[in-house]
């Protein structure tokens, strides 16, 4: 948004990105909103996979180190073993991690985000984060620092 559409924006009101458009209903608003919530879970889930694929992928680096430390140690027969049954591993049956990550992504993620824009599109013109928006005017307390609708100091990108 410019400074100059910005200029028509009161003071202590939410963005226009932000607000509900002519004519939609509460319902279709808290629709949204659960869609939203349920989005943020999966942003979450994802979150964790990424990092149990950084973790599985660290602890893998690491036993190879092990193995090292065991041969440097003379038990090679130990280090052979590892090296074989262990280093290189599936973690699940024809995959490892990234794959893991690729397939939630592909299959998963991707239909949801582009599920919830599509509903986003289709019914408040794709504004993000109304039923939030709505919340915060509801519980804010108008004209008290540290409760403004908006940023004032030009952080806000609109």
């Amino acid at each position: 948004m410019s400074q100059r559409d910005d200029a028509t924006v009161p003071d202590d009101e939410p963005r226009p990105e932000h607000t509900r458009p002519e004519g939609v209903s509460d319902a279709t608003i808290e629709a949204l909103g659960k869609y939203s919530e349920a989005l943020e879970v999966i942003e979450d889930a994802r979150g964790s996979l990424y990092r149990f694929h950084r973790l599985t992928g660290k602890a893998d680096l690491t036993i190879s180190e092990a193995v090292e430390m065991f041969r440097k140690a003379g038990h090679d027969e130990i280090a052979d073993r590892i090296d074989r049954e262990i280093i290189g591993r599936n973690v699940l049956e024809g995959r490892w991690t990234f794959q893991l990550v690729e397939e939630y992504d592909d299959t998963y993620y991707a239909a949801v985000k582009a599920s919830e824009r599509d509903a986003r599109d289709e019914l408040v013109d794709g504004r993000r984060h109304v039923y939030e928006s709505e919340m915060k005017e509801r519980n804010r307390t108008r004209g008290l620092r540290h409760h403004e609708a908006r940023p004032h100091d030009g952080s806000e990108q609109g």
